[in-house]
């Protein structure tokens, strides 16, 4: 199990791309230590673990995110570009998300377009996906339990400290990467503390990791991942707002408008519906992944759901098959399939439906399928 199930708090590390990017990572220079503008006091990189995982959230936040994603893929059937309101344009352009958290029961997240926005609602068990693009909203259950407070089953005594568990944190990333620290950050207008986190390993297709870290909360506020070899990241999303107070409840209130389209699950057929939980949907997958390598050059490789194959397109992510039909095809000793490659990952769908994927060159997804 990792740190960051066992320690809940390190997940407020990073959004969820660095926390993929962090947890199969390697090494660490801890001794170095940040100062975030002359304002804020030096801080090691293992203190500012400390402070991510002692960060309160129990007040709740809200502000604007501007995400912008470069990733130098093909152009991909569906909504998509500059802010498109469709969640599914997320891999490219520029976007603005508006964000209200109030607890883990209680997270709103509106996708800002030109003509519309798309909305993720969940409150207690309730989750909802609306489009005002086509008034049509997704209604899902939360299985009950699935919010344990410690989901690793461990005993007071078993528990580790901040401290322990930041000096774990940095002892676990050891191998392959270096991590230093950027004296001078401003996000959301406030100041904060940055660690560069930079692989080591030459596979992967990753330069480089910035995390800026709030000076007085300890949030995380902003994340950019750059490329080998590149100046400018590939993806960054980041706070241009950021309120650190209760949300009124209200904002997680939500009633499908007049007119509009529900559906139980994601819809679709073979999809979620007909009221299906979360927990269904994902018994549905196919399998246990399989993870090949470690750290930076970790791959993924994972039989696609049964459902995949729908030929319907109203589901608000769009539907996988098209998608993967348009992309160039490839093939090897392992057989034949779709490739999608970008700045930061490459991903490889075959046609048995077998799909590989990691922070590397589309070789490496080849050997890893012609591996036993």
């Amino acid at each position: 199990m990792s740190l960051l199930n066992r320690r809940p708090g390190l997940r407020w590390l990073v959004p969820l791309l660095a926390v993929i990017v962090v947890t199969t990572a390697g090494s660490v220079i801890a001794a170095v230590t940040a100062s975030a503008r002359d304002s804020l006091p030096p801080r090691s990189a293992a203190q500012l673990l400390v402070d991510v995982q002692k960060a309160r959230l129990d007040d709740g936040l809200s502000g604007t995110i501007v995400q912008s994603a470069s990733l130098g893929l093909p152009s991909l059937p569906g909504p998509e570009g500059d802010q498109s309101s469709s969640f599914s344009s997320l891999v490219s352009g520029s976007h603005t998300l508006r964000v209200w958290y109030a607890g883990p029961s209680r997270v709103r997240v509106a996708l800002l377009g030109q003509l519309g926005e798309s909305d993720l609602v969940r409150n207690g068990s309730d989750v909802w996906i609306w489009s005002s693009h086509n008034n049509t909203a997704h209604h899902l259950t939360i299985p009950a339990g699935s919010d344990r407070a410690d989901p690793s089953g461990m005993s007071a005594e078993q528990a580790m400290t901040p401290q322990q568990a930041a000096d774990a944190a940095l002892k676990a990333i050891t191998p392959t990467t270096r991590v230093t620290t950027d004296p001078t950050a401003e996000v959301a207008g406030r100041s904060a503390y940055q660690l560069v986190l930079e692989p080591q390993d030459p596979g992967t297709l990753i330069g480089h990791v910035t995390i800026a870290i709030d000076g007085e909360t300890h949030i995380p506020t902003r994340v950019q991942v750059f490329g080998r070899g590149t100046t400018a990241p590939a993806f960054e999303t980041g706070f241009t707002s950021f309120n650190a107070s209760t949300p009124p409840s209200s904002v997680f209130d939500f009633n499908p408008p007049p007119g509009a389209t529900v559906t139980e699950g994601l819809g679709g057929t073979g999809g979620p519906a007909d009221g299906h939980t979360l927990a269904e949907t994902a018994g549905a997958t196919g399998g246990t992944p399989q993870v090949i390598g470690k750290g930076w050059t970790t791959i993924v490789k994972a039989d696609l759901p049964a459902n995949t194959s729908n030929g319907d397109n109203s589901g608000p992510f769009g539907n996988l098959t098209t998608i993967t039909k348009s992309l160039p095809t490839v093939s090897g000793s392992w057989g034949s399939g779709h490739l999608l490659r970008g700045t930061l990952f490459s991903v490889l769908v075959t046609d048995r439906g077998q799909v590989v994927a990691g922070a590397v060159a589309p070789e490496q997804l080849y050997s890893a399928l012609e591996a036993p």
